[in-house]
């Protein structure tokens, strides 16, 4: 599961108020829910891209801190997506992810790296060194 943190100023209830109806707007129907660090995620079983196997995604709610995006996406393996003539749905489903994560966090593709970054190069500071 990965957590995307918005930016700043911004609220993730505030960029997308109802979460479960833009889920289901960019990955097909909402069929259960999965708990995760005591929040329900919405799950999409059977995603409208065949290149997804299954998606989580919903609101990581943390108590004194600004809420996250949570999102889990399993993709199927990309020989069975070509076997059965879907490669080119591979595009789709890189649009949709990058599309939805923008809409969520109001941040693109390299800003979510770039942030990523940050979090490993801070975490690795609270390592002692082995020297």
């Amino acid at each position: 599961m990965r957590e995307y943190k918005m930016g700043r100023g911004e609220h993730l209830e505030e960029r997308i108020p109802d979460m479960k109806a833009t889920i289901e707007e960019y990955f097909g129907p909402v069929t259960g829910t999965e708990e995760y660090d005591g929040n329900d995620l919405y799950v999409i079983g059977d995603p409208k891209n065949p290149v997804f196997e299954r998606i989580v995604a919903g609101t990581a709610e943390y108590s004194g801190k600004k809420n996250k995006l949570a999102v889990h996406f399993e993709e199927r393996p990309a020989e069975d997506v070509i076997a059965e003539g879907n490669a080119d749905a591979a595009a789709d489903a890189v649009s949709a992810k990058n599309d939805f994560l923008l809409e969520a966090t109001g941040r693109n593709a390299k800003s979510r790296r770039d942030s990523l970054k940050r979090t490993v190069e801070d975490s690795d500071t609270d390592v002692p060194d082995a020297s």
